[in-house]
């Protein structure tokens, strides 16, 4: 019989073998994943441009349902993704490295951390910085009300903390470890349906799996779309400010939309990649000047003394608020709406994207080191941010010298907080010029990451379908504020909301995937091997020699060999086996 070319040989699965599947990538459009989406999203543009009001409606009705029947849903998976991310990192799968077994990280520690930090960076925590913990003070959650100044204080932080640290992390980490995972240890395709493999089998590459590339897709485009709408809305209210313009309203706020998406799509066309790189480092960088120059021209001990006050209220509350839903009254009910459901639901949205992102500078982590930087870093980045910003409105609104809540509305209540320091006019332009310029390179990574899914998982997409996604993504922003009317902010949110349902069950398959193929993991499937064929050799050992034996490793019987000696452990053909050797009269 001619000998078995070594290209054809299975590897044993506990061995550690190189992936290859990902170099096998089709180039080119799938039609399928990209013409139905695309359709999709010019059908919603169409029907929101020309009948808004319908479309308003439409979106009220099915929020109503989706709170209604699905709130819950929402609440429970955000939490239980906190409890599997810590369980992954503190099992037996927290050793696994997400890449070949002797690999080492790809980037080094420090460089990691600061990409990390630049993830945790965006719109929303310059929109969110200064109102929500102004909105939770003023209009504290349901259950908290009538305490002291004070009380009300720690409330207001540690409610805003449990928004923006270990939950939408978590939530982003699941998806990141499931890509990692499948593409720098498996060697799948980046898509998240290749995730899937484990559940679905060759399903994974047919409609099924084009059905979950569809809902990500979906996801990102409405979560990176909510994203824009609220960055147009703080550069509206900052023209508002500074250029004494007369209330801005909606049309104004396309103009914003359409001009930043002009931006966005130069930078795309002209392939400054690099350029919009160095921007973004430059945004990091004039974050930090912002946030130092509050700190110090602001309640600079007040802010020192908020942090392990807020930190302890987080810890205290954190029962309490992840238990919150509208079993609890119609009140709670709008609440969650309005904040919490939002929230996750917003962070589901974001996943394809952000996961993608910490996936790719993660290769050769383990799972354990994965999951402690993943929510640990951009949590302090959190903690820190809000407790200067939030803790500067916090003393200003308590002390009377500003009325933070009583600003024009809640995009603005970020500038109003900086008219009371020095140097005002400066800073507002510094907010409106970081707001615009992660507008643009988010519509870039986002539009890149739906480029991706789009194309069968290429890391390099066209430029055409990276442009269309850009294009639609600053146009569905545009819709989305419409359809809120004079609350525009409650447009952003409620289609925010409605669009993430989906994704909720795709993200409750993913984790259950990534289970399955951790248990099937080479570093898993030796230590079963392992416990096995010592436990047994050791037993025989005991039962033939006694005290005196020792363990060795030689091959098992075969058709072919002799007889070998009494073995333990993997019985296939050609599989090493442990065996006891009398050690009687040997020196010890």
């Amino acid at each position: 019989m001619a000998a078995q070319p070594v290209d054809d040989v299975v590897p044993h699965p506990v061995l550690d073998v190189a992936p290859t599947e990902a170099d096998r990538v089709r180039p080119g459009l799938d039609r399928a994943v990209f013409g139905v989406t695309a359709a999709l999203a010019v059908a919603f543009l169409v029907w929101g441009f020309v009948s808004t009001d319908s479309l308003a409606s439409v979106s009220d009705d099915s929020l109503g349902w989706t709170m209604d029947n699905a709130g819950w849903l929402f609440v429970m998976t955000a939490s239980g993704f906190v409890v599997f991310v810590l369980w992954l990192a503190l099992s037996q799968f927290g050793s696994i490295t997400l890449g070949r077994d002797d690999e080492t990280p790809e980037f080094r520690t420090t460089s990691w951390i600061a990409m990390m930090f630049s993830a945790g960076m965006g719109i929303g925590l310059m929109f969110f910085a200064v109102s929500e913990p102004i909105a939770h003070l003023t209009t504290p959650p349901p259950g908290t009300e009538g305490g002291t100044e004070a009380q009300a204080m720690k409330t207001a932080l540690s409610t805003t903390l449990f928004h923006w640290t270990l939950h939408p992390w978590a939530i982003y980490a699941v998806v990141g470890l499931a890509i990692a995972y499948g593409v720098y240890r498996k060697g799948r395709v980046q898509l998240i349906s290749a995730a899937f493999e484990p559940l679905l089998g060759r399903h994974a590459r047919g409609p099924a799996g084009k059905l979950i590339d569809m809902l990500a897709i979906f996801a990102t485009l409405f979560g990176s779309a909510a994203s824009l709408g609220l960055g147009a809305l703080q550069i509206g209210s900052g023209l508002e400010i500074v250029a004494g313009l007369d209330e801005v309203g909606n049309g104004l706020l396309v103009m914003v939309i359409a001009v930043l998406t002009v931006g966005f799509v130069v930078s795309a066309v002209s392939g400054v990649a690099r350029g919009i790189q160095w921007l973004s480092n430059i945004n990091m960088v004039l974050a930090v000047v912002l946030a130092l120059f509050v700190f110090l021209v602001g309640p600079t001990i007040f802010v020192l003394n908020l942090l392990p006050t807020a930190i302890g209220g987080y810890i205290a509350d954190l029962p309490t608020m992840a238990a919150r839903t509208g079993a609890e009254g119609s009140a709670t009910n709008d609440w969650l709406q309005g904040w919490t459901v939002f929230y996750w639901a917003w962070w589901l949205s974001w996943t394809p994207f952000v996961g993608m992102f910490i996936a790719r500078i993660s290769r050769g982590r383990t799972i354990r080191q994965f999951v402690s930087g993943v929510l640990l870093v951009p949590s302090l980045v959190s903690l820190v941010w809000f407790c200067i910003f939030g803790g500067a409105a916090l003393d200003l609104q308590t002390s009377g010298e500003a009325d933070i809540a009583g600003a024009l509305s809640t995009e603005s209540q970020l500038f109003t907080m900086l008219q009371a320091y020095p140097a005002a006019t400066a800073t507002s332009i510094l907010v409106m010029v970081l707001v615009g310029i992660f507008f643009i390179s988010g519509a870039d990574a986002a539009s890149i990451v739906m480029g991706t899914l789009s194309e069968r998982g290429t890391t390099t997409p066209r430029r055409a379908t990276v442009v269309f996604w850009g294009v639609a993504t600053g146009a569905v922003a545009a819709v989305m504020l419409l359809v809120g009317g004079a609350d525009a902010l409650n447009g952003l949110q409620s289609v925010t909301i409605v669009a993430a349902l989906p994704f909720v069950v795709v993200m409750i398959g993913l984790a259950v995937a990534l289970v399955k193929d951790l248990r099937s993991d080479p570093v898993v499937l030796r230590r079963a091997y392992a416990r096995e064929a010592v436990e047994q050799a050791v037993i025989s050992g005991v039962t033939e020699h006694g005290d005196d034996f020792v363990l060795s490793i030689e091959p098992t019987t075969d058709d072919h060999g002799p007889e070998q000696p009494t073995t333990d452990g993997p019985e296939d053909p050609g599989q090493p086996g442990v065996t006891t050797t009398s050690t009687a009269g040997a020196p010890r």
